[in-house]
């Protein structure tokens, strides 16, 4: 599998872990990460992220995202 579908995979994944966390649609957290950041974090920060748990990914998701502005 090439390096980029694991990305795409990975940030597959941790938006449906976001939303599983906080009981909102999986489209609803792809538009909230990808509007405080989120998803800009996971692109950048990939190397390391992905070698951490789900729930410590999902952490650093909520701080990012309370950091730009976010409610959850």
């Amino acid at each position: 599998m090439s390096v980029l579908k694991k990305k795409i995979n990975y940030t597959v994944v941790c938006i449906n872990e976001f939303a599983q966390r906080f009981h909102i649609a999986s489209k609803e957290a792809f538009s909230y990460l990808y509007e405080y950041k989120g998803i800009e974090f996971l692109k950048e920060h990939y190397d390391i992220e992905h070698t951490l748990s789900l729930d410590d990914a999902i952490d650093d998701l909520t701080i990012i995202c309370r950091k730009n502005g976010g409610r959850y």
